[in-house]
This record gives C-alpha cells, structure tokens and sequence, in this order.
C-alpha cells in the first residue's frame, strides 16, 4: 500500500471504531498519533532495508507481529495510565491497519498475499538483495505504479482506491477535520457541523 492509502484505511477503521466505542468523532491529538502510526511501519523498516542494508526486507521488523503486538501493548498500557486511552487505541488501530493494509492490498490488484512478514524473524522473508537505495527503489515503485495505474485490468482497483480516498475524506470533513488546528477548521465550512 501507498502511504496515502494506509492513512485512509487507518482513519476509516479508527473513525468508525471511535464512533462504535464513544459515539463521538475522533479527537485531533489522537487523529495525529493515528496517522503517524499508520506510516510507522514503513519509516522504519524501508530505511533500515533499502538505505542501510540493517534488515533483510522492508517488511521485516516494525511489520512483525513479534514487534507490533508488544509495542501496541505498551502503546495502551501507557495511554491507560495517562487517562488517554483513545490515543492508545489510536496507535495500535494506525500500527495494525498498516499491517493488515500489507497483506490487503496484493489481493487489491490481483495477487497473492504473503503473511511471512507477519511473524519475522521467527519465518524468514525474501531478502532484497538489489542493492538499490531508498530513493532509487522508491522511484521503482512508484514508477510501476504510474505505469500500472494505465493498465485496463486494473480499473477496478483504481476504482477502489479513488472510492476509499473520497470515502475517507468525506467522513474527515464530516468528524470536523481532526488534526488540523482550530483557528483553520473555524474558516472552513464543513459537513455534519
């Protein structure tokens, strides 16, 4: 997935848990503490894989469970303590989100899903041994991306990616932009206020 795309799907899942759990919208300090979670994953392991060769892959170490489930226990453990919970349950949404959005999104555009990353370094994963840097490999990506989004075979997914995007902005519009500083949203006119 895209950052854009394990943000969207992050605040999807932590908007309509919120509202399931307190029937009120999210708050902005957890909204910035979801959206930080949901790319944190990536900041960690592309970097320590494709820059510093310190990883196998870049999904390795912050997209384990091995490493997911402990810090998001601590993540809640610490938020509880702070009479914070919602920022607890903000992380660990953001944090597992990505994960789940990792093993979602082959399945999005017609391939299979690997769950090896899942439980590393107890199951060993592909090694990237291209030897391309951060920059380099990122350019590859999105890259192929561009190139993919050209491709009438994958309509559907653009569809879906364009629908969960719109989908996703509304319901932030419609929460009452958390995340954006008060004096801003004051001048904005927004849905369901």
């Amino acid at each position: 997935m895209w950052p854009w795309e394990h943000l969207a799907f992050g605040y999807l899942t932590y908007s309509v848990f919120r509202r399931l759990w307190t029937g009120r919208a999210p708050r902005s300090d957890a909204v910035v503490v979801l959206c930080v979670a949901t790319q944190l994953p990536d900041l960690v392991d592309k970097p320590l894989a494709w820059s510093l060769s310190v990883l196998p892959s870049g999904h390795s170490l912050a997209h384990s469970l091995v490493t997911a489930a402990p810090l998001s226990a601590v993540a809640l453990l610490l938020a509880h303590r702070a009479k914070r919970t919602d920022i607890g349950v903000a992380f660990t949404v953001g944090y597992l989100s990505h994960l789940a959005g990792d093993i979602i999104y082959p399945v999005a555009v017609g391939k299979t899903p690997s769950f090896d990353f899942l439980l590393w370094p107890l199951v060993p994963v592909p090694t990237d041994r291209s030897g391309l840097g951060f920059l380099a490999r990122f350019h590859e990506y999105f890259g192929d991306y561009v190139t993919h989004l050209g491709d009438p075979a994958i309509r559907g997914y653009i569809a879906l990616e364009l629908g969960l995007l719109l989908g996703v902005f509304c319901l932030w519009l419609f929460d009452g932009m958390p995340g954006v500083p008060r004096k801003i949203v004051r001048y904005a006119p927004v849905i369901g206020r």
